[in-house]
């Protein structure tokens, strides 16, 4: 039986010492992805090694990314697998977008329509 991918980039996270993992459930909020996990890495070295543990993990178990940004840099990683995109950030850069609070509110647009 194939692991869950949810279960694979946690603990590719968790291998690495990454910090507060957080795993949202989005799929009412977008058409465009279910899961958005979001990790913290105490450096650019360590942002990149997370998110490229990541994304081997995930290929070794059959899931190949979409697309990963930001490996150059290293202050913010992407790594898109479609329904599920994973944020890997330095804690001032997580800190300053607050990405669990702008995803955690459902968009007035969004509100008290019939579904």
């Amino acid at each position: 039986m194939q692991p869950e991918l949810a279960d694979i980039v946690q603990t590719a996270l968790e291998d690495l010492k990454g910090q507060k993992i957080e795993s949202l459930d989005v799929s009412k909020l977008s058409n465009v992805m279910d899961t958005f996990v979001i990790a913290t890495g105490t450096s650019n070295r360590h942002v990149k090694s997370l998110a490229s543990n990541v994304v081997e993990d995930a290929k070794k178990n059959g899931f190949q990314p979409i697309g990963v940004e930001g490996l150059d840099g290293g202050e913010w990683v992407l790594v898109d697998f479609g329904d599920m995109v994973v944020h890997v950030m330095l804690e001032q850069t997580r800190s300053f977008y607050e990405l669990e609070k702008l995803w955690s509110t459902e968009p007035a647009s969004r509100q008290n329509q019939p579904e």
